[in-house]
């Protein structure tokens, strides 16, 4: 790799195994506060710093009275009347990762919630090899309408890890919500327990890849409910369909305010220069998210406006593509050394915080999408935001009144110059965007959906649908 090449700052090749030797990544020389620097002292090298190499001490969960101050007692005290009536009664989650992506954020947070509640819930995780997760992978992208030619090999891939941990699992929960495709087998234990069960879709079904959908259907049918992230998302099915819009924490690292002077921190060991535009896409390096898009979009604004581009994101262990997406990005950025790419662990949370905090402008140009709770974090930080028009994030994003939506490579790289250039309408529709997820998009508002849902169940104990 040339001196000309751009920043990658990559702490680890998969997001559970940290390779500091080839982490060492570019060395980024701490500097006083908003100096901007020479292009060469910026592409130097040396290790990263510790706190992105070492998994910190997680915090300890907030507490429900935590939030007072973010949402006001009233909401708590429908929290806890809502949870009165299921006191005792057990919840089991389940999906295919502990950490990486947005549905493992959430569980991380709603789970204890619960339980404070006295809703006591429980979270187990599938295990799988890297075969089945390949498989789901590629389910993942037909359900999102890619083309994909469904083999028997792959079928029984899925059938056989499902039922290897259908075996293995316990049902004795009075609900079990199985999250996404990758478990959705684990129904076939339904028969065999008093429980409700409940699936969890958190992607886009609206226009499916026909085999996949077909092979996966038959298990989806045999659930109590489906909850979907969107109305648009739905299939029509013989089970009752719940709309809950997925959410962010507001207390989490990823979340909570930070003081000026962490965000100058930490920006200082990536080598972001705050006194000069930032534009970033907060995701993992999936190609459905569009890296490579954003890179295209930025190089066209670049050349009527100044900016810097950051690409942070790493991958989920259920993601076996991510390495691949991630040397196209750098392909991609070619030799400019003003695209700093960032391949992250999952524990930087408070790393992308406080890149978040320090960004102009944050961009999430989805080519197909679940909800895209990147998007929420960043409208909850006040930030200009810029999406592409797909899955739910038109849910989050009222064109130009809580962010702008975009279609195109071409469009998102006007919009990029557009808001640089006019920070009286960035600030504006910034500060509408964040009223936005306080109204419809925090934890607190997606624990009160989960509560409505269980009380539903439990009264409708004694009518539950029979298996087709």
């Amino acid at each position: 790799m040339s001196s000309d090449d751009p920043q990658t700052i990559s702490a680890s090749s998969t997001v559970d195994t940290p390779a500091p030797a080839e982490a060492a990544g570019r060395e980024v020389e701490r500097r006083s506060p908003h100096l901007p620097r020479r292009a060469s002292d910026r592409r130097s090298a040396r290790p990263l710093p510790a706190s992105v190499l070492t998994p910190p001490a997680p915090p300890p969960p907030p507490h429900l009275d935590d939030y007072k101050a973010i949402v006001g007692q009233s909401q708590l005290d429908t929290l806890r009347y809502l949870a009165k009536e299921l006191k005792g009664k057990t919840i089991k989650m389940i999906n295919s990762t502990a950490v990486g992506g947005g549905v493992a954020e959430m569980l991380n947070r709603l789970v204890p919630l619960l339980s404070e509640l006295e809703v006591p819930t429980h979270w187990d995780v599938i295990t799988g090899g890297n075969d089945f997760f390949e498989v789901t992978k590629a389910f993942h992208n037909a359900l999102h309408g890619a083309p994909y030619q469904l083999t028997q090999a792959a079928k029984d891939i899925f059938l056989m890890y499902n039922e290897q941990n259908r075996r293995r699992m316990q049902f004795g929960e009075d609900i079990v919500v199985i999250h996404d495709p990758q478990p959705a087998g684990l129904v076939l234990s339904r028969p065999q327990t008093p429980a409700h069960w409940v699936w969890r879709c958190h992607i886009d079904l609206s226009n499916p890849n026909a085999e996949v959908w077909q092979f996966l259907r038959p298990f989806v049918e045999q659930y109590d409910a489906a909850i979907f992230s969107s109305q648009s998302f739905t299939q029509q099915l013989s089970i009752p369909q719940y709309l809950f819009y997925p959410c962010i924490d507001p207390l989490s690292e990823k979340n909570k305010e930070l003081p000026d002077s962490q965000v100058q921190e930490i920006c200082d060991e990536f080598g972001i220069d705050r006194s000069r535009p930032i534009v970033t896409q907060v995701s993992r390096f999936d190609r459905l998210k569009d890296p490579v898009g954003v890179v295209q979009a930025y190089k066209l604004a670049k050349k009527y406006v100044d900016c810097q581009l950051v690409l942070a994101g790493g991958g989920a262990s259920d993601d076996p593509e991510g390495a691949a997406v991630l040397q196209e990005v750098k392909e991609a950025a070619g030799n400019d050394p003003d695209i700093i790419i960032l391949d992250l662990p999952p524990w930087c949370a408070v790393q992308i915080n406080a890149i978040q905090r320090a960004s102009t402008i944050i961009v999430q140009k989805s080519l197909k999408e679940g909800f895209g709770l990147t998007v929420t974090e960043a409208l909850w930080k006040g930030k200009p935001t810029i999406a592409g028009a797909v899955g739910g994030i038109p849910n989050q994003i009222i064109h130009k009144l809580t962010g702008v939506l975009v279609h195109s490579v071409e469009g998102c790289a006007f919009q990029i110059r557009y808001l640089l250039t006019h920070p009286e309408f960035a600030r504006s529709i910034g500060s509408s965007g964040r009223e936005h997820v306080k109204e419809n998009f925090l934890m607190t508002t997606n624990v009160k959906r989960w509560l409505l849902l269980f009380r539903i169940l439990e009264h409708t104990k004694g009518r539950r649908g029979q298996v087709s």
